[in-house]
């Protein structure tokens, strides 16, 4: 990259992706994915990033409406304001944990830090510098994150159906398409019976978990604690994010493990977790806490501290999709994410399809290799699923 570099404008373009099937979770009911995608221009070349808050604040106080305000009226002039990276770059070093050799990627947190919150969109706009910095250095997320792996394990997460039989046929599908792992959504009056059904289904060898998404409170923990029957890898989430005394209270009172997803915001946040005794692995998402550099972070800790962790999703096209498969490669995380194949959500992806492996990598998908996320975003599909007219943010 050049001795100055620095973001030249924004793009903001919100789409509309059709979902294969409805998404049905705990707090609502999907059709259509709508997405607000970034692209950043920088003086050596462009990069994507993929926001993750949904169209509503249900499974967030973030959406697509807000981030999209928030890009235009602060965060966006900041980044076109304060950042560039003065003087000659760093060399590239194998590892980056904390974005010493991605300088300007390393550098949106800080710039950005003065906005409360709103560490989805602040994520979005990390990520497309992300991939500008390293598409110039020729370096694929995988290589700068560390990955370990050039395949990971995939796991696929299943929304709440409307009848038992239609569930079983669907868990079926997934299995047969040699998914590792099996995540039900869970919510009060459909967990026991559909996570038993789905347990005979797979028998006892087979990986399944829960994801409650906040669902229940302290009074269902007897309820939760009967879970144990079912030989579970873990039960996600159960109660409000800010609650880890009654996650801990589940955690002393059962055998299934607690893991926390919307609680953990960072490493600070994940380390309070763990040493209260509240979870014992932990779900680790980008876009929650405010990008992949402090992913990163986080994954780190959990390695310190011998804490299991996952990468999970949230119905990501290729661009997230890509990115986040390259961080699932790193060492610490040792369950299958939530890491599908583009076939589990679209008919059409937004870049080229990732698609389940054969042979010894079937129920897996292969970390991109080409520079930044190593996909190509498809520009007539972002004109085509356009649901407002693009944004462009300039000097």
């Amino acid at each position: 990259m050049s001795e100055t570099t620095r973001i030249d404008a924004i793009e903001l373009h919100r789409i509309e992706v059709p979902l294969i099937r409805p998404f049905e979770t705990s707090f609502g009911r999907e059709t259509v994915r709508e997405v607000l995608m970034v692209r950043v221009r920088t003086d050596a070349g462009d990069g994507w990033g993929e926001c993750v808050a949904g169209r509503d604040p249900f499974y967030s106080s973030e959406y697509v409406d807000g981030a999209t305000s928030v890009i235009e009226r602060h965060l966006g002039p900041a980044l076109l304001d304060r950042l560039r990276v003065e003087g000659p770059q760093p060399a590239p070093r194998d590892l980056m944990p904390r974005g010493a050799s991605v300088p300007l990627a390393a550098a949106v947190a800080p710039a950005l830090a003065f906005v409360a919150g709103h560490r989805m969109a602040k994520g979005a706009l990390e990520a497309a510098v992300l991939d500008a910095e390293l598409r110039a250095q020729g370096r694929s997320m995988g290589a700068a994150f560390g990955a370990e792996r050039d395949w990971v394990d995939c796991g696929v997460s299943v929304g709440i159906a409307p009848t038992l039989e239609e569930l079983l046929d669907e868990v079926t599908g997934y299995l047969e398409e040699g998914y590792r792992r099996i995540k039900l959504k869970i919510r009060p009056g459909w967990d026991l019976v559909p996570v038993s059904a789905v347990r005979e289904l797979m028998g006892p060898a087979g990986m399944l978990q829960v994801d409650a998404n906040t669902a229940y409170t302290a009074d269902d923990i007897p309820l939760l604690a009967r879970l144990d029957d079912l030989d579970l890898l873990l039960i996600e989430q159960p109660f409000a994010e800010e609650d880890l005394a009654t996650h801990a209270r589940l955690a002393a009172e059962c055998d299934t493990p607690v893991c926390l997803d919307e609680s953990i915001l960072g490493v600070s946040t994940a380390i309070d977790a763990i040493e209260r005794g509240a979870t014992s692995i932990i779900n680790i998402k980008p876009g929650r806490m405010g990008g992949y550099l402090e992913a990163l972070r986080v994954h780190d800790i959990c390695v310190e501290l011998d804490v299991p962790a996952w990468c999970g999703g949230m119905l990501e096209t290729g661009v997230g999709r890509a990115a986040n498969v390259a961080l699932a490669a790193l060492p610490g995380f040792v369950l299958p994410g939530d890491t599908s194949g583009s076939s589990r959500y679209y008919a059409e992806d937004l870049t080229e399809p990732f698609v389940l492996g054969t042979g010894e990598h079937h129920g897996q998908l292969q970390v991109p290799d080409g520079p930044g996320t190593g996909v190509t975003v498809r520009d007539e599909l972002i004109r085509e699923w356009a649901s407002a007219q693009p944004v462009t943010l300039t000097r």
